[in-house]
Formats: structure tokens, sequence, C-alpha cells
């Protein structure tokens, strides 16, 4: 698995597979603004954070299931 594939499944599942750093600089990239390390514990941010990566999640199962 990538870097960024990785970084893609850490911001969907909430799971950290890699520097949580760059999870963290992907997730304000998709939500379009900083976010407060503290944010990071609320489940309302989890649901937006879900929804705005929901396309680069998919395509990464999809893409997985080609190979």
């Amino acid at each position: 698995m990538s870097e960024q594939e990785r970084i893609i499944v850490s911001a969907y599942t909430g799971y950290l597979l890699c520097d949580f750093g760059k999870v963290h600089e992907y997730v304000e990239k998709k939500l379009g603004r900083p976010i407060w390390t503290h944010e990071f514990a609320e489940e309302r941010l989890h649901e937006e954070i879900r929804e705005k990566c929901r396309e680069d999640f998919v395509a990464l199962a999809d893409m997985r299931g080609e190979e």
C-alpha cells in the first residue's frame, strides 16, 4: 500500500496507518479549512471527513479490486 493510500484509508476510517501530520494535511486540504488537533476528537468532524474523502476512498477500493 502506498503512502497516499495509507493517508486516504487513515482519514476515512479513523485508524492511523501512517504519520498523523500527513493525514492532518490531507484532511485540511479536502475540507478546505484549517483543523485544530483537538477537533479530531469530535464525531461531527469524522462525519465531515468521511463525506469529503468518500470519493477518494471508493476510488482506492475500486482500483484495488481491479488488481
